[in-house]
């Protein structure tokens, strides 16, 4: 049995009945959190193929279900717990996870794991007083961070100002892997730019 993540009886029944109705194929569940340690984390569970689950995938095996969980969420899945409780209408599946949004960062979490918990804990609570914020698109097979400005900093004319002195400073500084940050937000749209 697992340490971190609660699928109970009743969750266990409910999908593996959605998983006997799939008709193309064989399927499993997986779990995993998007924007884990962030504001914006998302528990979420899936379909998966069988053989579509990662390689580093944690597999957990139950009666009548095979449940993978994302191993670079199994920190933030601590104490989560996966229920359906019956009504009228039928039930509601429900996902608790309570450490989701926590800030769980060490030295080997993933480097998109680090860059969000700069943005979110310290970069967009300063943004935030302009009605700015800015988020992680994507990292660079070179290790740059690929940024969307939303807000008031969309069309501000300190935003090169905010990118270079602010954003890619702290970055630069806490999150040592990384080489530099780029901007790929379209500055054109002015309509609520702080300046």
């Amino acid at each position: 049995m697992n340490d971190f993540i609660t699928i109970t009886e009743s969750a266990q029944k409910y999908l593996a009945k959605l998983v006997s109705e799939k008709e193309d194929g064989i399927y499993n569940v997986r779990v995993f959190v998007s924007d884990p340690g962030t504001p914006r984390a998302e528990t979420c569970l899936a379909f998966c193929k069988a053989g579509e689950e990662k390689s580093d995938d944690i597999k957990l095996t139950f009666k009548n279900l095979i449940v993978f969980v994302e191993k670079r969420s199994q920190d933030f899945l601590l104490d989560a717990e996966i229920n359906f409780d019956t009504d009228n209408f039928g039930g509601q599946l429900t996902i608790k996870s309570p450490n989701s949004r926590l800030p769980n960062i060490s030295d080997d979490s993933p480097l998109e794991d680090k860059i969000n918990y700069v943005l979110y804990n310290e970069i967009n609570p300063m943004l935030e007083s302009h009605g700015g914020e800015v988020s992680l698109q994507s990292i660079t097979d070179d290790h740059y961070a690929v940024l969307q400005f939303g807000g008031g900093c969309q069309g501000c004319g300190m935003v090169d100002v905010t990118l270079k002195e602010g954003v890619e400073k702290t970055l630069l500084e806490q999150v040592k892997e990384l080489k530099g940050v780029k901007d790929v937000t379209d500055h054109s749209f002015t309509d609520n730019a702080y300046y």
